[in-house]
């Protein structure tokens, strides 16, 4: 019973993700541009870290520059998906729950 609430919660929140721009990680689409938002889950190196959005975890990568965010932190990033075997997305812009924007003016 508490497994399909959650799931039921979490196909709804996706739904409204949807529609406010926002896809969630387990629709990203390779080769394409998205934002996700989610929780910073943890930092992985220091230009990338992972950010989980109770659908699934991608990795954001940042590089070159320092990831501007910690673990436990609300996100929003917008971005390019990675057409690589690993899911990720090379991070344009990373906007933190006080909504202070990171912008990444990068070529990759």
């Amino acid at each position: 019973m508490r497994t399909a609430l959650l799931a039921a919660a979490l196909t709804l929140a996706a739904a409204a993700s949807s529609a406010d721009g926002i896809t969630p990680v387990a629709e990203l689409v390779r080769s394409s541009q998205a934002t996700v938002a989610g929780t910073v889950h943890r930092l992985t190196d220091e230009d990338e870290f992972v950010l989980d959005d109770g659908t699934g975890h991608v990795r954001v990568y940042v590089g070159p520059s320092l990831v501007p965010v910690r673990p436990g932190d609300m996100v929003t990033v917008s971005g390019i998906v990675d057409d690589g075997l690993r899911l990720e997305i090379y991070a344009r812009e990373i906007v933190a729950a006080d909504g202070t924007t990171f912008t990444f003016d990068h070529s990759y």
